[in-house]
């Protein structure tokens, strides 16, 4: 009976080593598509000054999955850092909370561009957030008709079918796009934005809802695959990052957005419509049992990784201001969590 309890602890001890993070000793990264080509880069980065750890796995999983996945718990089973194309939501944090991700660790890495392109061998377009939203709001403006051609909303504009190409709701790219082209296309009216204050919901309704009878076809995480259908369609505009686009610029061209071209100095100072900040999740609970997390933190916020000189910036990303960047390194080398209540 001594001998049979004796190798019943030893077997529920087994079991709980299985499931902490000390059983795996290989970083695990899941989440954005736009953020996935940055952070292998610092895997790869990494595994070469410190040939001690293994290469981190790092999925594409897109935002939404990848933070449901990160906030899913804490031990060898979860992940220890989510890549995404937005700030975490409060819904998400909380999620985390209940199953004891307690420490989440905010680093911001960087600027994005969230762009509108097209083939070249397509007819060259012009627009404005007010027509981009005009064309793919379910109800544009509150009203039932929609534009079928961009001529039915702007006569300047050409008689092409409207086909847009983009990411899925799992997607943080298209939470940004909701944000940075639908939400502001549609309060460039009056009175979308006097709804908003008296109805939020309804606003959010009409503003951010998504028509399904074509025009916005979701293309899934895959940017490239967004490519390579824009290249095939040169009457569809496509969605996704800058540096997808940077690293396409041999068969398609940027859309400028009221006025503006995507550039690293347009996105880096503002003046860009669709500039947006990216960001990865660490779970601080990770950081003493899987090895390499440290130093993979330190590794992806080093100078010469995130800087406007550094490995990242050759690759697409644009780099933050000094001064922030500073902040960000400070947070991520010192395992700041967020506080309850800093997401909001």
């Amino acid at each position: 009976m001594k001998g049979q309890g004796f190798r019943t602890g030893f077997a529920v001890a087994a079991l709980l080593l299985a499931g902490s993070a000390a059983a795996r000793e290989q970083i695990r990264i899941v989440g954005s598509s736009t953020v996935f080509p940055f952070t292998t880069a610092v895997a790869e980065n990494f595994r070469r000054a410190n040939p001690q750890f293994r290469t981190p796995i790092v999925e594409s999983t897109g935002t939404g999955g990848g933070i449901k996945l990160f906030c899913s718990g804490v031990g060898a089973r979860h992940p220890d850092i989510a890549n995404a194309s937005r700030r975490i939501k409060p819904s998400e944090v909380e999620q985390c909370r209940r199953a004891g991700v307690n420490r989440i660790i905010e680093v911001k890495i960087g600027i994005d561009g969230l762009v509108l392109a097209q083939a070249k061998t397509g007819p060259a377009l012009k627009l404005t957030q007010r027509q981009v939203y005009h064309a793919l709001a379910k109800t544009p403006f509150g009203a039932t008709r929609r534009p079928t051609f961009w001529s039915d909303i702007d006569p300047r504009l050409p008689r092409l079918r409207i086909e847009v190409i983009g990411p899925p709701p799992t997607s943080g790219t298209r939470d940004a796009f909701n944000e940075l082209y639908m939400r502001a296309g549609c309060d460039t009216e009056p009175a979308m934005r006097a709804l908003a204050k008296t109805d939020p919901d309804r606003h959010r309704e009409i503003c951010e809802r998504v028509r399904e009878d074509g025009p916005y076809v979701e293309a899934g995480e895959n940017d490239n695959l967004i490519v390579q259908k824009l290249v095939a369609n040169p009457s569809a505009i496509g969605v996704f990052g800058f540096s997808y686009f940077e690293e396409n610029t041999d068969t398609l061209r940027d859309v400028p957005i009221n006025g503006v071209l995507a550039s690293p100095e347009t996105i880096a100072s503002g003046a860009y419509p669709g500039a947006r900040a990216i960001y990865i999740y660490v779970k601080g609970e990770h950081v003493d049992s899987v090895r390499g997390l440290k130093e993979f933190l330190t590794e992806f916020t080093r100078e010469g990784t995130m800087g406007p000189k550094g490995y990242l910036a050759r690759r697409g990303l644009v780099a933050l201001p000094a001064q922030e960047r500073e902040v960000v390194r400070a947070r991520a080398r010192g395992l700041v969590a967020l506080k309850p209540g800093e997401v909001g």
